[in-house]
């Protein structure tokens, strides 16, 4: 989603519509956007909820999102990649959508299922490592990570630690309140903990928070702590906190797979981000932050943009509607 709103000066020009899921996130999106929300599945919910799961959350979502698309009736889907809005992208080409896949940011060296499966739809592909070239054939290169120059904004004596809008993360909580408790974290602590996440006694934690609240805190927080999602790292980067990522696994039950061990590797490769999987690793990589230089970055589009600016404007050439 944060990606999507980077590319505002593509589609902002245009009647638009986004499709989501139902989180604090979306939430933010729909006070200032026609949004419309669907149900949650996932592929991995087989492994951690059950297979009746997943298959009830995807059989909603279907008839959903056929309703969605049936009444909006769009000339141009464009996915930035999430197995939730799959049908939508589905159900945008058999009602004549031009459709562009963006595979995620969150994968360097592999493709993601949604990406398999979306990308024969699609009449555009476009990835974003150079890596999964070999992996799409046809598909548009757009790099958009970029180093930032200039110094670092003034912080304040501030740690955020945030798991996302998604699931919880408690071994990311626990860690932050294990140190916390004996007394190794100075800075004052704001925690989010994901919706029925662990609230360790005398921290204070909120489950969700809207995303404007979180753009404020990451000005002024000096170190974040948080999970391996793209969106988490790169908001981060852009406003120079020292970031230590903790990247869910799959075979603790925190995510669906493990692209969150690739993502974070790969900026950590980059001196990016510190890792931590543990309260002492954390332990160590907080007392790093004391000597160890920030650096910053972010998603620069512009290409993309571009690109995404001649499809629209070929396909309402094309249709007579704007």
């Amino acid at each position: 989603m944060r990606q999507i709103l980077d590319l505002e000066p593509a589609w902002s020009a245009y009647d638009y519509f986004f499709v989501t899921e139902d989180t604090a996130l979306g939430h933010s999106l729909s006070a200032q956007h026609r949004t419309h929300f669907v149900p949650h599945y996932a592929a991995g919910q087989a492994r951690m909820h059950g297979v009746f799961t997943m298959l009830r959350g995807a059989v909603q979502n279907f008839f959903r999102s056929a309703a969605i698309m049936l009444k909006e009736r769009p000339d141009v889907v464009v996915s930035t990649g999430a197995g939730a809005v799959f049908f939508a992208v589905l159900w945008g080409r058999l009602l004549g959508a031009h459709v562009v896949v963006v595979e995620s940011f969150a994968r360097f060296d592999g493709p993601s299922l949604f990406g398999r499966l979306a990308a024969p739809l699609a009449h555009d592909v476009v990835v974003q490592s150079k890596a999964l070239a070999s992996y799409y054939p046809k598909a548009k290169v757009f790099d958009p990570l970029r180093l930032l120059d200039g110094p670092r904004p003034d912080k304040q004596q501030l740690l955020f630690a945030t798991v996302g809008a998604t699931l919880p993360f408690d071994r990311l909580v626990s860690s932050v309140a294990e140190l916390k408790a004996a007394g190794e974290i100075p800075h004052d602590l704001v925690v989010q903990t994901g919706v029925g996440g662990l609230k360790p006694d005398g921290l204070g934690a909120v489950e969700t928070m809207p995303f404007q609240d979180i753009q404020d805190l990451l000005v002024k927080a000096d170190v974040v702590v948080c999970h391996g999602g793209t969106g988490s790292l790169i908001t981060a980067l852009r406003q120079g906190c020292h970031v230590i990522a903790m990247p869910r696994l799959s075979s603790l039950g925190e995510h669906y797979d493990d692209h969150q061990s690739e993502i974070t590797e790969a900026f950590a490769a980059r001196g990016l981000v510190q890792l931590a999987r543990n309260a002492d690793e954390l332990r160590t990589a907080l007392a790093a932050t004391q000597t160890r230089e920030p650096r910053r970055a972010t998603t620069e589009p512009a290409e993309l943009i571009a690109f995404l600016k001649s499809v629209f404007e070929t396909r309402a050439a094309k249709t007579g509607r704007g």
